[in-house]
Formats: structure tokens, C-alpha cells, sequence
């Protein structure tokens, strides 16, 4: 399973190409400065010309959303990606802060609290080497600090190869092949990112409301947020129904189309499918307070470092940037086959996200692709 994140700080070499895109936004500007969306185009037009088969940045500022595009949809046709209809795309990671978000109402409810350990609520899920359920902690989980194995670390969870040969995995499944490993450490010792922590943070909304994670997905983040664009695929969807560029990996050494993919692998980790505009309005409604509780709020902003090159602290479920301009970033990136995404807003009502449709070969400068797009 790739759903990984991507704050890798490298030499923005790749941004200072220069080059002109073919792409436009149909309005000017409207409320998103000129100046920003000649900057962020720059950006995504030298990204693209460092080898990336396509990119999206859906910029919002002043009220108003601009989308810009860079290179191609489907390399076979040559098609430009177009600004509309609104391109779909698998948003990885990202996933995991439409997760924490329900944990975290769950709290607001004292139907959950972050400190009591996860036995609590899954009583004997977590037994192992080193690993036990009744020492590690809620938080610890949607912190990554559980010392939970990678459950992607198994050729076996593979979300690519399971559409190949036409499989889907449990929740139930995943957990048995993540805990046949050891801990990777204490609970509490530090940090390091697991995709098996956000099967536990799925599972515990379920056996706690009552309800399949996706119902309460739609129910509490969804609906209520009018993300008519943004789904969880159920297992065995392996399509993206909507209009969407093709991503690309290097498959046996070809470039190959690997958008179709088993979304059971990832699930709540990694499955979403969404836009640019509707991560927008999410990030920039959590980042208001309208998602969940101001109190709730501070919980997943209270990060640990997760790297010292960046300064990005990662709360639960929740990245935060201070950026050259002294405004915050919160938000989180995410790979997926084909995908690499990075979204976000500040409390100033500015967001952004950005979709890479080919890993790049190197990673820009995420600090200053994210100043670019949310710095007045």
C-alpha cells in the first residue's frame, strides 16, 4: 500500500524551469490575486517539466476558488487536464484527516477519550510482540506513536496488484497481516508514521457508533459540508467514476496507468477520491472551527516533529507549517498509486491543494509551494 506521506524537503530546483503553461484559468483572477496565481502556475509548470505527467493546484483566497492545470491527462491522447469539469483524483493520506476529524467529534461527544488506551473500545485487537492494546493510547495512534508495524510492509497489502487479481481486503484482514510483525517501538517513544494506525482510528468509529465507517463519513464530514465530489469507494470500486486525469507509476520499468486500484487496501487510510475545491472547503472549514470543536481543534494541532529540515509538526491526524509569511499551514499530503496530493488552509481563510498525476523524481520544495499559494 503506498498511502504515504510526502513532507520530504529537496532543493525546489525543479520549481525554477520557467516554462509557460498552455493551461489558463477561465476567469482571471476573481478574488485570488494575480500575482499568486502567476506564482503557483510557475510552480506546477516546472514540476511538470521536470518529468511529472500532470498537475492540478485548486487555489482559494478572498472567497474565490482558481484552478490551474499543467500537463497532460492521459499520455496516450496527449489531452490537456482541464479546469472543468472538475477532475477527480485518489487523495492517499489526506484521507487520514477526514478520519481523526470523526475520532475527534467522537470526543467532542464523550463517546471517546483520546487518553484511554484503544482496548477500551477494541478490546484484544491489539495483541502482538511488544504490542498490547490496554498500554497504547488513542492519541498515541492518531499521533503515529502507537509503534504499531506498517501494515503496507506486506506485499500482500497492495491496493495495486489487488485490482490485478481481483481481491479485496478486510479491515479485519489487514490487522491480522500488520500484527504477525513486532512493535517498531514503545507506545509513546516517538513518532513514526503507520498506515496501521488509521485502521485502528476506522475501526474504533465503527465499534463505537454503531456504524459502517462510510456511513458515518458521509453523516458527520460529508453531508453536512456539502463534499458532493468527494467518496470513499466501496471494496471492489476500483474505478474513478467521475471525470479525472490517468495517474502514472513505473510499473516493470514502463510508465504504465495504475489508476485503477482495490480501495478496500487503503480504506480509511488512503481511499478517498475528491477534488481539489472540495479539499479545499474541507481544510478550510476544520481550519475554522466548523468541523469539529475549538477544543477538539487545539487536540489535533498539538503536533510532535516529524521533520527537522521543514519544522512540520503532525498532530492527530493533522500537519502544521509555519510558512515564510508567518501564517499556518494545517493540512497533510498523500501517495497513492499514480497520485501525489498536498492540501491545506490557514486560519485565514486561504487554502490550496495540489495534485502531482507521476511521483516526481525528486520532491519540490513543499515549504515554498504551500507559501506561494497561502501567503497574501
Amino acid at each position: 500500500m503506498r498511502c504515504a506521506p510526502i513532507i520530504v524537503a529537496i532543493s525546489a530546483v525543479a520549481l525554477l524551469a520557467g516554462c509557460t503553461s498552455e493551461s489558463k484559468p477561465e476567469t482571471a483572477s476573481g478574488g485570488v490575486p494575480d500575482t499568486k496565481i502567476r506564482a503557483v502556475q510557475a510552480d506546477i509548470d516546472g514540476i511538470v517539466a521536470s518529468g511529472v505527467t500532470g498537475a492540478i493546484a485548486t487555489v482559494t483566497d478572498n472567497g474565490e476558488t482558481v484552478v490551474l492545470t499543467s500537463g497532460v491527462a492521459d499520455i496516450d491522447t496527449g489531452a490537456k487536464i482541464p479546469t472543468e469539469p472538475a477532475q477527480h483524483v485518489r487523495v492517499g493520506s489526506i484521507s487520514k484527516t477526514f478520519t481523526s476529524a470523526i475520532v475527534l467529534q467522537l470526543v467532542a461527544e464523550d463517546k471517546v477519550r483520546l487518553d484511554e488506551p484503544v482496548d477500551t473500545y477494541l478490546p484484544g485487537l491489539l495483541r502482538g510482540a511488544g504490542i498490547d492494546g490496554r498500554v497504547i493510547t488513542v492519541r498515541q495512534v492518531l499521533r503515529h506513536q502507537s509503534g504499531l508495524p506498517e501494515v503496507a510492509a506486506d506485499p500482500r497489502v497492495d491496493e495495486y496488484r489487488a485490482a490485478l487479481e481481483n481481491r479485496i481486503m478486510t479491515p479485519t484482514e489487514g490487522m491480522a497481516i500488520a500484527l504477525q510483525r513486532p512493535a517498531d517501538f514503545a507506545p509513546g517513544a516517538r513518532y513514526e508514521y503507520s498506515n496501521t494506525n488509521y485502521y485502528v482510528a476506522a475501526m474504533l468509529v465503527e465499534k463505537v457508533t454503531g456504524a459502517p465507517y462510510v456511513d458515518e463519513l458521509n453523516r458527520r464530514i460529508l453531508q453536512p459540508l456539502g463534499l458532493a465530489d468527494t467518496y470513499l469507494p466501496a471494496p471492489g470500486d476500483r474505478e474513478i467514476r467521475s471525470p479525472h486525469p490517468k495517474g502514472y507509476g513505473v510499473v516493470d520499468g514502463k510508465v504504465t496507468d495504475v489508476s485503477r486500484i482495490e480501495p478496500s487496501v487503503p480504506w480509511a487510510a488512503g481511499g478517498l477520491i475528491s477534488t481539489g475545491a472540495d479539499l479545499n472547503r474541507f481544510y478550510s472549514a476544520l481550519a475554522a472551527g466548523r468541523v469539529v470543536p475549538e477544543a477538539q481543534l487545539r487536540e489535533m494541532r498539538d503536533g510532535v516533529l516529524m521533520d527537522a529540515k521543514t519544522q512540520m509538526h503532525y498532530g492527530l491526524g493533522l500537519g502544521s507549517l509555519k510558512l515564510s509569511c508567518g501564517a499556518e499551514y494545517l493540512g497533510h499530503s498523500g501517495g497513492i498509486y499514480g497520485f501525489v496530493g498536498l492540501s491545506g488552509a490557514t486560519t485565514e481563510g486561504r487554502a490550496v491543494t495540489y495534485t502531482f498525476t507521476k511521483d516526481p523524481d525528486a520532491m519540490p520544495d513543499l515549504a515554498g509551494l504551500l507559501g506561494h499559494a497561502l501567503c497574501p
